[in-house]
């Protein structure tokens, strides 16, 4: 963590950057270092989630400089780089360099007299055009013993997660010479409700389904426009996501257009499509391809690479990995419209959605509802909920041995204290339903459920039993978690609303 100066005030959050409290925190501090010496920092994060709005905020509260790259040749980059200086000096013309080693100083004097930040945004464009940039700016930094001397705070940003990921690794030259590393994640789904301006926790899980926590989609890609209430959120749905003059509309394939190559653009949109109606596992998803096993795991790494896809161990049985799609768009895009394209060409986007809607019902919303169960089990519970701190939530399945080569049991939301898959201890095993007002039926299965994971060799003395419902609980359901039966969270409880 950088040192900030005790003479040099600390900006305050502009009021038009929405939280990021502590993502503002760690910037301002590490731009108003006070040691003399020249530092870098590095900035990621996938595509939309407003690293370019925050540095932009940074650089004009602190009267620094910002610079975003583009795609193209390395003399046309230079050439703008050279421009935007000029503007920023107030020199009488743009600076004439041989290359960036000649840029790269001039940017880095700009901190001779005063803790500067200067930013790099997309750096990834600038090393494709030009790959032994960060040579030359290890160099730049390694020219003096100690140090460069002046006081440049250069942070290089970037949503290429595979080559910031290579540029910034431990096995890097840049890696041993940057105090800071910031990663810029989605809104979490309660502040993704508050940014979406909804007090219904019910229609902000099903707006988030959507959209998720990305704070572009809120304003460039929908104008602004936000349900106004549950009754709402169909018609929202038809004059946004499915409304092709909405930049929403298209943003799922600009998306993979972006971040995958085009040949493996088309694999990667089927497997997203397999993932997200319900195919879990690697094995599943190349049935569903009908793709060679090899292929299959060379895409699915490709996704997870590029933070499209997420994968986790069963919390039962370490061994099977689980896939999950990462973006709550490309879900809703390839579950739901992605089947209707050629229909939404030709019909009504009201009529369209009439058809779409219960496969959003079926497969988007029920499993984004246990994901965020999962979510609230591991960030936003306190220790007495389950008698610990959670280490780690996931979905486990174990065979019933009561109906043996037919289908296993399974449990949506597993808690374990820290220590990993198996060795955490077990905190939680619970059964997560959007739909459904659960019951006394479904705390017996959690205790069948516990049976059977007692008789494999799990401790499970002091492991509760959780119920999560969209629609709520039954009275005598509720009369035992009175008992200390059952941990039962509704739509308010996930909220923080009780």
């Amino acid at each position: 963590m950088a040192v900030p100066s005790s003479d040099i005030p600390l900006p305050d959050k502009p009021q038009k950057v929405f939280d990021r409290d502590a993502e503002w925190q760690e910037l301002v501090a590490f731009a108003c270092d006070s040691r003399p010496e020249a530092r870098l920092g590095v900035v990621s994060g996938r595509l939309r989630q407003g690293k370019t709005y925050l540095l932009e905020a940074l650089t004009g509260a602190l009267g620094g400089f910002y610079f975003g790259a583009q795609q193209g040749t390395q003399t046309e980059s230079l050439s703008h780089l050279a421009n935007e200086l000029a503007r920023y000096t107030n020199a009488p013309s743009p600076p004439h360099w041989h290359g960036w080693e000649d840029a790269t100083d001039d940017l880095l004097a700009l901190g001779d007299r005063r803790p500067t930040p200067i930013v790099l945004d997309e750096f990834p464009d600038l090393v494709r055009q030009s790959p032994s940039l960060p040579s030359i700016l290890h160099s730049a930094y390694r020219h003096h013993d100690g140090g460069r001397p002046g006081q440049a705070r250069l942070l290089l940003t970037g949503s290429s997660l595979p080559l910031m990921h290579r540029l910034f690794s431990t096995a890097s030259p840049l890696h041993e010479l940057s105090d800071l590393h910031l990663t810029l994640h989605p809104f979490d789904y309660r502040q993704a409700a508050r940014f979406w301006g909804i007090d219904d926790p019910v229609l902000a899980l099903l707006v988030h389904a959507v959209v998720g926590g990305t704070p572009v989609y809120r304003h460039d890609f929908v104008q602004d426009d936000a349900p106004t209430g549950r009754e709402d959120f169909d018609a929202w749905v038809c004059r946004t996501v499915l409304n092709p003059g909405k930049p929403l509309y298209r943003e799922a394939y600009h998306l993979l257009q972006e971040e995958i190559d085009h040949k493996d653009r088309a694999l990667c949109h089927s497997a997203l499509a397999a993932v997200a109606t319900g195919c879990s596992t690697q094995g599943q998803v190349a049935d569903c391809l009908g793709a060679p096993l090899t292929d299959t795991a060379r895409c699915l790494g490709l996704l997870r690479e590029h933070g499209l896809l997420h994968s986790e161990p069963d919390a039962f049985r370490p061994g099977l990995i689980r896939l999950r799609v990462t973006e709550p768009l490309l879900a809703f895009e390839h579950a739901v419209v992605r089947p209707h394209r050629s229909a939404l060409a030709q019909q009504d986007s009201v009529a369209v959605w009439k058809h779409a809607r219960p496969d959003f019902d079926s497969m988007v919303a029920r499993s984004h509802f246990a994901q965020i169960c999962r979510d609230w089990a591991l960030h936003f519970t306190d220790p007495d909920t389950f008698g610990a701190r959670p280490g780690s939530a996931a979905h486990g399945s174990v065979a019933d041995p009561a109906h043996p080569g037919g289908k296993d049991m399974a449990a949506e939301v597993v808690v374990r204290g820290h220590g990993g898959v198996r060795d955490g201890s077990l905190l939680s095993v619970g059964l997560a339903r959007w739909d459904e007002v659960m019951d006394l039926t479904h705390l017996e299965r959690l205790r069948i459920l516990r049976d059977i994971l007692a008789d494999r060799g799990e401790d499970t003395t002091r492991t509760r039993s959780a119920c999560y419902s969209g629609v709520g609980f039954s009275p005598a359901l509720r009369t035992a978690e009175a008992q200390g039966q059952v941990v039962l969270v509704d739509m308010d409880r996930l909220y923080g609303r009780r």
